[in-house]
């Protein structure tokens, strides 16, 4: 007759030495520690010391002076500031539905499979983005000229009075079309690369159901690439709160159009590279990127709102 031993209790692992322990935790920290000391040198950096001016002032007397909060409540006032904002706030109404609408297009008709040498149409769609907004700009601004441009050729050709796309009236159009030319190709790769990843097997089951080509971008496309569609967004209102590049490349074109507080960003290069208002600059691009994080931050949580 056999007896049943005890089971014998495993004896505890030995707990690492102290030295082996903090070793191993300061490991984590020397991959990430690049990383984080780039992130504060290039990002945490400069908004700290934009902080830090904004809170100052260059005075005829007395030099550069602690001032608070003024240049603040002066930016708040100024007329000139938030026509600028008002001037990208239309800008991006406007302009970035119109650039995602046509991306999002173009990305369903290429991947639905019915569209010829899609190749070819994925690749010129998205050339445009490859082209420097400098280049773009200068292109387009040539374009538009009445006397020795494109328009004006025409002008002269067919006897017509085309529009001056360099005008007041039409120059944020104008810059709108640029803007949408570089950048549809752009978000379409975002649109396309999300529809690609989608389950085939949903499109099976919606066939077998009998669902057309409309229900099933409506109930199955739209609605798995809502988190591509709120990326892009996010992505196209911050470009827009921060337009420099096209007015200020476009100004020697339009001076009557384009004025150096066209948009906020110009504004503030205006304010610090000529006005030499440091101070006050810093403090107008602080404001900027404070409505810009608002208004990014209100779209996100909407769209996550929507998808859950």
């Amino acid at each position: 007759m056999t007896t049943l031993q005890p089971p014998v209790a495993a004896e505890p692992r030995p707990s690492p030495p102290p030295a082996k322990r903090d070793r191993r935790s300061w490991t984590g920290w020397g991959f990430i520690g690049p990383f984080v000391a780039v992130f504060a040198l290039v990002f945490l950096a400069p908004i700290l010391y934009s902080i830090y001016l904004s809170l100052f002032r260059d005075q005829l007397i007395g030099g550069n002076q602690f001032v608070g909060l003024d240049n603040y409540t002066r930016a708040l006032q100024d007329d000139a500031f938030w026509a600028a904002v008002g001037r990208v706030a239309l800008f991006l109404v406007v302009q970035v539905p119109i650039m995602l609408g046509i991306a999002l297009l173009v990305a369903l008709a290429l991947d639905s499979g019915r569209l010829y040498g899609k190749s070819f149409f994925r690749i010129t769609i998205f050339l445009p983005y490859a082209v420097p907004a400098v280049v773009a700009t200068l292109m387009w601004g040539f374009m538009y000229g009445t006397k020795y441009g494109l328009v004006g050729d025409i002008n002269s050709a067919f006897g017509v009075q085309l529009p001056d796309l360099l005008s007041p009236g039409w120059v944020l159009a104008s810059i709108g079309n640029i803007v949408t030319w570089e950048f549809v190709g752009y978000n379409m790769l975002i649109f396309y690369s999300a529809l690609r990843v989608i389950p085939t097997s949903l499109y099976e089951a919606a066939e077998i159901d009998g669902a057309g080509q409309w229900r099933v971008i409506s109930s199955i496309k739209l609605p798995a690439i809502r988190g591509a569609i709120v990326i892009a967004t996010i992505f196209s209102i911050i470009g827009s709160f921060q337009l420099f590049n096209e007015p200020s490349i476009l100004r020697p074109l339009a001076l009557n159009s384009i004025t150096t507080d066209y948009t906020p960003n110009f504004y503030t290069y205006s304010l610090s590279f000529n006005g030499q208002q440091h101070n006050y600059s810093a403090t107008v691009a602080i404001i900027m990127g404070v409505i810009t994080m608002i208004v990014a931050y209100a779209v996100q949580l909407r769209g996550m709102r929507k998808g859950a």
